[in-house]
């Protein structure tokens, strides 16, 4: 499982992989149980490669965010997203110093932390991945498909009957 396919679908919890493509959207399975469904091309969706975290300097992306959140994992083995708020952010402080205290909430940091445990041991967060398109901006391409063109508004073919007679509107 690679880290680009992975989202994460607003008002749904937990997190989803692309399988495949569908006429008005894509197919997802969940993480946690495996369970598959559509999902339309109008619901907000994100990408995990796309969302950052707030430090200090500048953003910070979130597979770098998981990474360091992995190198620490091993001091902090009794942290889960269902602990104390502060053993949540010392650990989170641990593994990411310069996160911005005032723009990071309590409630984002449990989030990745419930994705991190979610993730833990199937994604390598280290691990390079390819500049091939992902599937998701390959269906977000097709969804804007060109206006059909119907044989009843194209030219007529030679030798067709044509009627010069019109038709009045009954009053």
């Amino acid at each position: 499982m690679e880290f680009k396919e992975l989202i994460a679908i607003s008002g749904q919890p937990g997190l989803h992989k692309v399988i495949a493509k569908s006429k008005n959207g894509f197919i997802v399975e969940a993480i946690a149980d495996a369970k598959r469904q559509a999902v339309s091309a109008n619901q907000r969706i994100s990408t995990l490669n796309d969302i950052s975290v707030y430090t200090t300097d500048e953003e910070m992306p979130l597979k770098k965010v998981m990474a360091a959140l992995e190198a620490k994992a091993d001091k902090f083995k009794e942290v889960d997203a269902k602990a104390d708020a502060e053993k949540m952010q010392k650990f989170f402080e641990a593994a990411v110093p310069n996160y911005d205290k005032e723009k990071v909430y309590a409630s984002d940091i449990k989030k990745m932390m419930t994705w991190f445990r979610l993730l833990e041991g199937k994604v390598d967060f280290n691990k390079e991945e390819s500049d091939e398109p992902a599937l998701i901006e390959e269906v977000e391409k097709e969804t804007k498909q060109p206006t059909k063109i119907h044989e009843a508004h194209g030219p007529k073919a030679e030798g067709a009957k044509s009627s010069k007679s019109r038709t009045r509107k009954k009053v």
